[in-house]
């Protein structure tokens, strides 16, 4: 099964926003995906509900919004307003994920989790049934064009075995420095699901380029 390519709106162009979520619709991807950052969690800042609301206007597939803000829990009723689909959270930066994933849950939206690169994938054993993905990240977040972390596809192989003996649904996502090399060591490793920024809006050809990481 092919994966799910989830092209990142933080390495859009805003001045032609329009224009870029036109490209996504008309490409093979599968979901829009959001970076919110609050300058906190991580150090830097992205933008906010406006946002969200905006590509949600244009938007024909569904929006999956990554949270690297603390205290996600406070804000999941105005994500599901502004249009989220899927919503993750970080676990470094939940006291009590089982019940903020739950709280997703009950806003009908699907719930994720994310690691930090440092974050072993053994700390989730005992929600990854409750979750419906858990986001690696193979890059530190908070800013685009980083270089990807290897240790990432033994990371990957590790959550699907755990995935696998837990029975659990939970889809695999990753973020950070996906490209057209490292895309089918990721999806050989057990990835479903793709994020990339500057991959695909640094290609002259962003439909094609979108086609190529899912094959």
């Amino acid at each position: 099964m092919k994966p799910i390519i989830a092209p990142s709106m933080l390495s859009a162009n805003f001045g032609h926003l329009d224009a870029d979520i036109h490209m996504v619709n008309e490409s093979t991807a599968g979901w829009f995906h959001l970076d919110i950052m609050d300058g906190v969690f991580v150090p830097n800042l992205s933008y906010g509900f406006p946002i969200v609301k905006k590509i949600k206007e244009s938007a024909e597939k569904p929006l999956d919004v990554h949270l690297m803000i603390v205290q996600p829990e406070r804000y999941i009723a105005d994500f599901k307003s502004a249009g989220a689909d899927i919503l993750t959270v970080h676990w470094e930066a939940c006291t009590h994920l089982h019940r903020t994933l739950h709280a997703i849950k009950n806003e009908d939206m699907l719930a994720g989790v994310a690691l930090n690169p440092h974050t072993p994938v053994a700390f989730l054993e005992d929600i990854i049934t409750d979750a419906d993905m858990v986001l690696i990240m193979s890059v530190n977040p908070g800013f685009g064009g980083q270089k990807f972390i290897e240790n990432s596809y033994q990371k990957i192989e590790n959550l699907k075995n755990l995935i696998i003996k837990k029975n659990s649904n939970a889809l695999i996502e990753v973020d950070g420095g996906v490209n057209l090399e490292t895309a089918p060591r990721l999806i050989k490793a057990g990835a479903d699901v793709l994020v990339a920024g500057y991959t695909v809006f640094s290609s002259k050809e962003p439909i094609k380029m979108i086609e190529q990481l899912r094959n």
